[in-house]
């Protein structure tokens, strides 16, 4: 693929490294991303199941700040909402907008702040909504903070590990493959933290919990600062680079990534249902029940939110080793290919979950079918997701790089927006004809996606 991520000045970065020849610098943005998705994926793993039980019955709702206003919002554009497709929708809502201020946090570090200092003040805002939601009537408001936070934050950090690594680097798609890894030990551990604290202590124990789990990364990443790359917005003022327009070339590789767009989003419509109408499934829909050796035990719901990270860094080696041997063999796939097959991916989990639907005939189904919805939905989300934020890398100039990649996570607001509007259809539709509703949908997208082979070659060649 074209270079395209230079520099405004040489790349100075330690020879030292660590976790498997690497800088050392991206073992703590490893750990400092492990943990701020431990406190995203732990808030995320109650919150539905926070709205549908506790906070938005009737008993409760009223005592929420501004929710009446919300409600009255959704209800113009969706109709009347009950408990549930309320709390789906604004699941829905809050999950869309945390993928949409990424680009203006990007534009906030690409301009004035720099990566370093706007990361601190996302982690900052982060840890504050999550202790805040330990207060019922500030509900909306907590929100509010997570969702600001998580826009300074995500963009940047990101950015940050490619700025690892100098142009042409071919450890730099690895690198980001071991990110991920963090991303979903991070996502693995919140759910048996978070969501078991939630469940039995109390639903504000397991939110303090991401608090602190906010606060730890926070730290771990004041005390990195030494070994992270220079902000791109201080190496350009240190190089007196003058602002100029893009280029055409630079504009064509803007373009490429937009294109991408809408069938991203719509694999992120389908891929998020595993927060949201899996997580009901799961619930009311599965027998949990499991053999222990001297009793039979019952599989907590929030549990299930755990499979999908745990199979992200247990299959990630496989993966990698796969193309690997592709790409001896001259048979790995493309940047647009892989992608797309995610997509199918994520269609195949869908089918499963159909036939488990058509199998438990109205009653309960085994929580294997669940397991394996998940063992096929990972191996998807690898051949798309952490390709994708590579791909930022590699292709977007560095003077809007974390622009661009805000741009690029915001495939997640309009796929979350839609994800919840999806789930609000749960309660009235057959659930197989639900799930495969799904399935069509990211069909559609991996189809999408590998149309962009031919018109984008130019420009995401490899």
């Amino acid at each position: 693929m074209a270079e395209r991520a230079q520099s405004a000045g040489p790349v100075v970065l330690s020879t030292r490294t660590d976790l498997f020849g690497h800088p050392k610098g991206l073992t703590f943005l490893f750990t400092t991303e492990m943990w701020e998705r431990f406190s995203y994926y732990g808030m995320r793993a109650l919150l539905v199941l926070y709205m549908t039980k506790y906070l938005l019955i009737p008993a409760h709702a009223g005592d929420v700040l501004g929710l009446a206003g919300i409600k009255r919002g959704l209800e113009a554009a969706f109709g009347p909402l009950d408990v549930q497709p309320l709390s789906s929708q604004i699941y829905g809502l809050y999950t869309a907008l945390v993928y949409l201020t990424p680009i203006f946090g990007g534009l906030l570090a690409d301009r004035v702040l720099g990566q370093r200092r706007t990361v601190i003040i996302g982690a900052i805002l982060m840890a504050i909504g999550h202790f805040l939601m330990a207060v019922d009537e500030l509900f909306l408001f907590a929100l509010a903070a997570l969702i600001l936070g998580n826009g300074a934050f995500k963009p940047n950090i990101s950015t940050q590990v490619g700025g690892l690594y100098a142009p042409g680097d071919r450890r730099r798609d690895r690198a980001y493959s071991i990110f991920y890894v963090g991303i979903n030990v991070g996502a693995f551990l919140a759910p048996l933290v978070c969501g078991t604290l939630g469940e039995e202590a109390g639903w504000h124990y397991g939110f303090a919990a991401a608090g602190v789990g906010m606060l730890i990364g926070l730290s771990v990443y004041l005390y990195a600062m030494p070994l992270l790359p220079p902000d791109e917005l201080q190496k350009a003022k240190a190089a007196h680079v003058e602002k100029r327009p893009l280029d055409r070339s630079e504009w064509r590789a803007v373009i490429a990534l937009l294109v991408l767009f809408i069938p991203n989003t719509l694999f992120w419509a389908t891929y998020e249902q595993q927060g949201n109408t899996i997580m009901l499934w799961a619930d009311a829909n599965t027998d949990r029940a499991v053999d222990l050796v001297f009793s039979t035990g019952e599989i907590p719901t929030t549990w299930f939110q755990a499979f999908n990270p745990f199979m992200i860094f247990a299959f990630t080696p496989f993966v990698v080793a796969l193309w690997t041997r592709q790409a001896e063999r001259g048979t790995e796939p493309s940047t647009i290919s892989k992608m797309a097959l995610g997509c199918l991916g994520v269609a195949a989990a869908n089918l499963i979950m159909a036939l488990a639907a058509v199998a438990a005939n109205g009653g309960k189904a085994s929580w294997l079918w669940l397991f394996w919805y998940f063992v096929v939905l990972t191996v998807g989300e690898l051949y798309l997701s952490p390709v994708g934020l590579s791909l930022v890398t590699k292709v977007a100039t560095a003077r809007i790089i974390s622009m661009m990649m805000g741009v690029w996570l915001a495939t997640s607001f309009v796929g979350n927006f839609l994800a919840g509007f999806i789930g609000s259809f749960w309660s009235r539709m057959d659930k197989a004809e639900f799930f495969l509703l799904v399935a069509a949908i990211a069909a559609l997208a991996g189809a999408a996606i590998f149309a962009c082979r031919w018109p984008l070659r130019g420009v995401l060649t490899e």
